[in-house]
């Protein structure tokens, strides 16, 4: 497996330090893939409960299995920011990290006293990169926003789901994620500013309906040039023909892509359609789209009366885009996600062997590695306190102010 490949290779992030001071999706989820290629990240939760990530969704003895995966290589710190004790412990944790990436409700930092001018003061070469749903300025900027609120304001709501049905969601918490990995590009680019030698340190300001904005492609100089407003389409991919979900014999769909011109010649040859395949008014996208119904009836017609290997065998033998759309229950049997590990064996610290998923993306000389799944809650404020130059006696006092708390040692995963 490439997340357990032996050997000295150091992570292309390694040597940088990374302070998390986020809470369940998109700050951690930007952390954690810092953290899979090498930085250290020291993430720091409030003492009692920690990340309320840690009892979402299914939980294993008391702990959420997301928990396991989305904090894979953090070293867990229990602080108090509400305390000015634990607010200066942060401040000694920013002196030498790289970057610092938060997602509190504008202003929250700033009233701690651990806001951008005050932190900048401390470290010059500071990225700080800052997560919520509105920005940091703006009208919006003290509203409370979630990704299901950044999914909608960005237009990905508008666009989602069946014509005649309201507006749908996807399964997973796209907003949050799609705002940690604009997270993560800026940092590195900032970071790549700072380690050229062309400047100093800087706030990377992400909003989660910006990520969602910027998925968006064409949506706004259609509308201001057409007055074109694109809506739900169902399985259909709009203005780009043939591209959507048909049904088989048995009852399944399959995912059908033949929308460039010479692949939609060769689909129309596998469903026996020649007629289509050489008929002017389809010879590239824009005649296509005109007459798109007329297309996926044929294609609904001729995928009907197949099962769906035998679509895809023929699909694939003409060398037409398809794909099975899967269930969780393909994903971990399916032998190119094998092959490219991207199911990763892990154990849990009850023993559990449970598989993740791997890491992406994949480098060829520094791949990402899992050293250790989502630690205990306040598992290495110890250490981190001590590395700072904290002494036992100072350390025990902050135990005893309620600034720190410490966790059980041993208690993370490890990959199998």
């Amino acid at each position: 497996m490439e997340a357990t490949r032996p050997g000295p290779v150091e992570g292309p992030l390694s040597g940088i330090r990374v302070i998390e001071l986020g809470n369940l999706i998109a700050a951690p989820f930007a952390a954690r893939l810092m953290a899979e290629f090498g930085a250290e990240v020291i993430k720091v939760e409030a003492p009692g409960e920690g990340d309320p990530l840690r009892k979402w969704r299914k939980l294993h003895e008391g702990t959420s299995l997301w928990w396991y995966l989305q904090s894979r290589n953090k070293k867990s710190v229990a602080i108090n920011m509400r305390l000015p004790e634990g607010q200066e412990v942060v401040r000694r944790l920013v002196r030498d990290a790289d970057v610092l990436i938060e997602n509190f409700r504008p202003g929250t930092l700033e009233r701690w006293g651990l806001g951008w001018e005050a932190l900048k003061a401390i470290n010059p070469n500071l990225v700080m990169v800052r997560i919520s749903g509105f920005g940091q300025d703006g009208p919006y900027r003290e509203r409370p926003g979630f990704g299901a609120v950044g999914e909608a304001m960005g237009g990905m709501r508008f666009t989602t789901g069946e014509p005649d049905r309201p507006p749908a969601r996807t399964g997973i918490s796209i907003g949050d994620s799609l705002a940690a990995l604009h997270a993560v590009m800026g940092a590195l680019m900032a970071l790549l500013h700072i380690k050229s030698g062309r400047g100093t340190g800087q706030v990377v300001d992400v909003s989660l309906f910006e990520s969602v904005f910027n998925m968006m492609e064409s949506l706004v100089p259609e509308y201001d040039v057409f007055d074109f407003v694109r809506t739900r389409s169902g399985g259909a991919l709009p203005g780009i023909a043939p591209s959507n979900s048909y049904p088989t014999a048995e009852g399944t769909y399959v995912i059908v892509a033949g929308n460039g011109d010479g692949i939609f010649r060769r689909l129309m040859g596998a469903i026996g359609r020649d007629d289509l395949a050489s008929d002017p008014r389809l010879a590239s996208n824009d005649g296509r789209v005109r007459h798109v119904e007329e297309i996926d009836g044929a294609i609904t017609a001729w995928t009907s009366r197949h099962s769906l290997d035998e679509v895809t065998a023929a699909l694939d033998a003409a060398e037409v885009p398809n794909g099975r759309i899967y269930s969780v229950a393909d994903i971990v049997t399916d032998p190119q996600y094998l092959a490219r590990d991207m199911i990763l064996p892990s154990t849990l610290p009850d023993g559990l062997n449970v598989k993740m998923p791997g890491i992406v993306p994949k480098l060829s000389a520094t791949p990402g590695t899992v050293h250790w799944l989502g630690p205990q809650l306040g598992e290495h404020t110890a250490p981190v306190l001590a590395a700072l130059g904290y002494s036992e006696d100072e350390i025990g006092a902050l135990v005893e102010s309620g600034a720190v708390a410490m966790g059980g040692a041993g208690g993370q995963g490890q990959p199998a």
